[in-house]
């Protein structure tokens, strides 16, 4: 694989009439954007791509042509990982790191990415946090060296009906993809994932840990339930009806380390919490080694990020000291609440489209763990959170202002937000 520092050239060139569109769209995008964080409505970024495609609908495929894109996706932790894969490929190209540009703040749609793109048309290198449903789209219209698929788990109900559709959705395109298709760094330990993964040209496996598996009890090849076997000091999985099982990884999470293909074990010095980033970091490290860049080089680069879009910040709100801690899913909730050291710990729920409006999810998420502390319910939806507490048998109480639940705390809190009421903590805080 070629070194991160391959001078790629420009982006390639749109017809006289398409590059007038996109200038003229960019520029309108832009204003809006403007008006966005002026009047206090977000940082703008999503409200400049939704102007930037409508009035230019091919703007996400002509901003990815001529460049070299490295995407990540999956249900849980892209933002994360694509933050950490920047990381890793800036610390490469050094004094060269302005031919980077990466959808930073988590904008992840097609009109996201293409609002990051046209904020640096230059840059022929692209780093593209891509939402499970532009998989499909990103894959066929940007042709990225590299394509992290990091988990699969139940999100947005309403809108994500059934996650093996998706995962569907991926094979084909790397089937039609074929040869001229991604390497895909692809979760050994996510039985979809590996399904999702089979058609790719080019695999690079990574085994993780995680504290989740309860979108992952069938095959979803043949619908047989897995098996999940204790071997050699490792939990593995298999299908018992069909040839589906968890490959051997090249890399391999092992505790805080990381065992890489030739065997050497390294232990990533980040400055993000909890043993999910820890696997986080193994599919990122995997990506940049793909792309060409030093595993030395990658790790110190990943030692730099420290808040990805505000995720583990810790933000003064008057007098109360908190760490924002996002969870949106059964599965993120699984990985946050070990994390939550405080007591009491604020919750803060919604459900509005960002968030999914069926919170049916909330009796699969184990609150039973705060027993014996305190809970502070908040967001528009917390009565429903504390109906699940008091089964849970903890003790809690219901402050529905967001403000007002985190108003009088004289020790740190840690607060645990499903994204609407993580995006007004962010804005709350000052970090929008």
């Amino acid at each position: 694989m070629a070194d991160a520092r391959h001078t790629l050239g420009k982006p390639a060139a749109l017809s006289r009439k398409a590059e007038l569109t996109l200038r003229l769209a960019t520029a309108v995008g832009d204003v809006a954007a403007w008006v966005s964080r002026i009047t206090g409505r977000g940082s703008g970024a999503s409200i400049r791509g939704q102007v930037l495609t409508r009035l230019a609908p091919t703007a996400f495929a002509d901003l990815l042509q001529g460049r070299r894109i490295l995407a990540v996706s999956g249900t849980n932790g892209k933002t994360t990982t694509t933050h950490l894969l920047a990381a890793a490929l800036r610390e490469s190209l050094g004094a060269e790191a302005a031919r980077l540009v990466t959808n930073a703040d988590g904008a992840n749609l097609r009109y996201g990415i293409a609002s990051a793109l046209a904020k640096n048309r230059s840059a022929d290198i692209a780093v593209l946090e891509t939402d499970e449903r532009v998989v499909s789209d990103m894959i066929a219209l940007g042709r990225p060296e590299v394509l992290v698929f990091l988990n699969f788990s139940r999100d947005q109900l309403d809108r994500h009906h059934e996650i093996k559709a998706l995962g569907r959705a991926w094979r084909v395109a790397l089937d039609q993809a074929g040869d001229a298709g991604p390497t895909i760094i692809a979760n050994a330990s996510d039985p979809l994932v590996v399904w999702s993964s089979s058609t790719a040209s080019r695999v690079v496996w990574v085994e993780v840990a995680t504290l989740w598996s309860a979108d992952a009890a069938l095959c979803p090849g043949c619908g047989t339930v897995l098996t999940r076997l204790r071997s050699e000091g490792r939990d593995r999985w298999d299908c018992p009806g069909c040839e589906l099982t968890q490959p051997s990884a090249s890399y391999q999470v092992e505790g805080s380390s990381i065992r890489l293909p030739d065997g050497q074990v390294v232990v990533p010095d980040l400055q993000v919490p909890g043993s999910f980033n820890i696997s986080n970091a193994a599919c990122a490290l995997a990506a940049a080694v793909e792309f060409g860049v030093d595993p030395v080089t990658a790790l110190a680069g990943m030692h730099t990020v420290v808040s990805p879009a505000g995720r583990f910040a810790t933000v003064q709100f008057g007098a109360t000291t908190a760490r924002l801690l996002l969870a949106k899913n059964p599965a993120g909730w699984a990985e946050a609440l070990p994390l939550a050291a405080s007591d009491p710990v604020v919750l803060a729920i919604d459900s509005v489209a960002a968030d999914g409006k069926d919170v049916s999810w909330l009796w699969d998420v184990d609150y039973e763990q705060l027993a014996g502390r305190r809970v502070i319910a908040t967001g528009p939806r917390a009565q429903d959170l504390a109906v699940r507490l008091g089964y849970a048998g903890v003790e809690h109480r219901i402050v529905p202002d967001l403000a007002a639940a985190l108003a009088g705390h004289p020790h740190p809190v840690d607060v645990i937000a499903t994204y609407t009421p993580f995006q007004r903590l962010l804005k709350m805080g000052g970090l929008r």
